[in-house]
């Protein structure tokens, strides 16, 4: 594993079509990151293995993606003290409200940002603001990302003005 500022997480593979968008935003900000399918339950040991190696890589956030009982953010944020990102994913049972609330209700200590259901391209544009903090380039890249969103915003209002 070479040198790494994310480290994305999923609990299986089938979350992968939404977790790639966090890739997608990663890569259009040249933000190096590692991506894993590791379970919570069915590999406790290889995902605990895996915060550390990242951690000595240099990730400094942790975007972790999962379905259902969705304890994967909860996992990471227990075994790091880097900010850590959970990724609701869509479910059958619950349409992901089941995965968000498994997420977002984390015993107080072991915080975890969370955000939408399949909101996985909000999740490393939350990583790389975190990085920002820290790094002016990116932050300034950051600050062009948003001005481009604005344009976009905008020329769409001046066509409906007609």
């Amino acid at each position: 594993m070479n040198k790494i500022q994310v480290a994305i997480l999923m609990g299986s593979d089938s979350d992968y079509p939404v977790m790639q968008n966090s890739e997608e935003v990663l890569k259009e900000f040249n933000i190096s990151y590692r991506t894993r399918v590791l379970s919570a339950h069915r590999t406790p040991r290889q995902t605990i293995q895996f915060i550390s190696e990242a951690e000595k890589k240099g990730a400094k956030v942790f975007i972790a993606g999962a379905g259902g009982a969705a304890h994967l953010a909860g996992i990471v944020a227990a075994h790091t003290v880097k900010p850590v990102i959970g990724v609701p994913i869509m479910s059958k049972t619950m349409n992901g409200l089941d995965s968000l609330l498994s997420i977002v209700q984390m015993p107080p200590g072991v915080p975890v940002a969370t955000v939408a259901i399949d909101g996985a391209k909000n999740a490393a544009l939350l990583a790389i603001q975190i990085l920002a903090i820290t790094n002016k380039d990116i932050s300034k890249r950051f600050s062009v990302y948003k001005k481009k969103l604005e344009k976009e915003v905008l020329k769409k209002d001046k066509l409906l003005k007609r």
